[in-house]
């Protein structure tokens, strides 16, 4: 059975919404993007690197997908990191059975997210990693599908934008097994869920 992880930059008041560039998400006039630059430093990619150990594929919202094929495999084709991400399997979210992922190496998981999740981490043999996704990470969240969460805070506040754990997201145990600090001051922390399905929970 494969783990699902999930890897996240946040600001201190929650914020996910497009830290890796201007121009990644603008909905609803989100004017902050690539507010995560600033904080970058090697010791992210460490972590990230020690998260994909012995192998990994990519799991994403449609959003997700579409905007990582758009910055790496269309404007950075000679990249090493859209040579990896071309070469990992990966698997696509979208309610939409008819949606034809472009990026090759691609399987859609049409219908319900954590239906579709379920069965892929019974029967798939690597770690499935989560970018960005909220909608998708937050139902999966909702059923206890997530194993480990590793969440890069930086400080800053920005006062708008998406925020990863929304109102109404029921309560989750979760216990820190790991921090890092970084020299740009971003907390690195990581979580194991308890594993248990919320959603039935609540039922």
């Amino acid at each position: 059975m494969a783990r699902i992880v999930a890897i996240e930059h946040l600001t201190l008041d929650g914020v996910f919404q497009a830290p890796a560039r201007a121009d990644e998400d603008t909905r609803n006039g989100f004017g902050h993007g690539g507010w995560g630059i600033p904080g970058s430093d090697p010791k992210m990619q460490e972590v990230i690197g020690r998260a994909m150990t012995g192998g990994w594929s990519l799991l994403v919202g449609r959003t997700t997908y579409e905007d990582l094929h758009e910055a790496w495999a269309v404007r950075q084709p000679a990249n090493p990191m859209t040579k990896a991400l071309t070469g990992a399997q990966k698997f696509v979210a979208s309610h939409d059975g008819g949606y034809e992922p472009r990026w090759e190496n691609s399987t859609l998981l049409a219908g319900d997210a954590a239906e579709a999740a379920r069965e892929l981490k019974q029967g798939h043999d690597k770690t499935l990693v989560i970018f960005g996704s909220g909608k998708l990470l937050r139902a999966l969240m909702r059923h206890g599908l997530v194993d480990e969460l590793v969440l890069m805070v930086h400080p800053l506040v920005l006062g708008e934008g998406f925020r990863l754990f929304e109102a109404g997201q029921p309560p989750s145990t979760l216990t820190l097994s790991s921090q890092v600090s970084t020299a740009t001051g971003v907390a690195i922390l990581t979580y194991a869920f308890d594993g248990k399905d919320t959603a039935a929970r609540s039922v």
